[in-house]
């Protein structure tokens, strides 16, 4: 009996009478206690789920032309920063990687080498941990010049999907971009209500301040301009050389794609 206990501990990381309860329960059969465990482990997490979870980590995969980032969010820092959640979330970019998906329902289904679901794993986790967890973002991307970066503390991921280029330009855009957070890769992916909004402020902004009406529209359009650099990616200036911008760094290169997740950003 003591044997199995310290068996079932070691594979499950529960306490020693959770375990021997469950092997009670089941009849001594390990892989039914096994099965308890894990169940009961949900059923904890469950009773966590209405507590938030804002503090977290992101983690991504690379592997040739595909790539996959997760975001997992804990309810504590001190969570986010243990190993064996970090281990947790970096199984799940693997995985995410392997389901090919950017949707999280999708994803949340997807059974996992060791043979149970996305979700069901994660429950199991947040029960042995005692904290909730939640999966809150996934993508998948499947490109061309692919790379990756993660902020040292973890809380920011980027892949960027580069159009010819090297792998040098694709870790250094993708830096780029866990730094500078641009909203769009092009200008015609602005909303034109929001930069016509813009320009409205801009406009009442420059006559209150007494600017002459024949030179409001002059100075407006380059404020107008202002706010593309700030916002689209290849306007920007670089972060490594700010005497160039993201597109002129790249040269004949172009940016097919990025996703940037950051835990508490959506």
């Amino acid at each position: 009996m003591m044997e199995s206990i310290k068996k079932l501990r070691e594979m499950t990381g529960a306490g020693m009478m959770d375990v021997k309860k469950a092997l009670a329960d089941a009849g001594n059969d390990e892989e039914k206690a096994i099965a308890l465990l894990r169940e009961r482990g949900i059923v904890k997490a469950a009773k966590k789920a209405d507590r938030e979870a804002r503090e977290g980590i992101v983690r991504f995969v690379v592997d040739g032309n595909k790539g996959a980032i997760v975001e997992v969010n804990s309810e504590t820092d001190f969570v986010a920063r243990n190993s064996d959640f970090q281990a947790l979330v970096a199984d799940l970019a693997q995985a995410a990687l392997k389901a090919g998906t950017s949707d999280l329902e999708t994803f949340r289904e997807f059974q996992m080498d060791s043979g149970d679901t996305v979700a069901n794993t994660l429950a199991a986790a947040a029960g042995k941990i005692g904290e909730n967890l939640v999966l809150n973002r996934v993508a998948f991307v499947e490109g061309e010049n692919l790379a990756g970066y993660v902020h040292s503390n973890g809380k920011i991921g980027v892949l960027v999907d580069l159009s010819g280029g090297t792998q040098e330009q694709a870790k250094d855009v993708a830096l780029h971009v866990a730094a500078e957070n641009p909203q769009y890769l092009t200008r015609e992916e602005v909303n034109a209500d929001d930069i016509e909004k813009e320009r409205e402020i801009l406009t009442n902004k420059a006559l209150a301040e007494g600017k002459p009406e024949q030179i409001v529209e002059k100075i407006v359009s380059g404020q107008i301009g202002k706010f593309y650099q700030d916002k689209v990616l290849p306007e920007q200036n670089f972060v490594k050389d700010n005497s160039v911008t993201v597109g002129k760094y790249l040269g004949d290169a172009g940016i097919r794609r990025f996703v940037r997740f950051e835990v508490g950003a959506q």
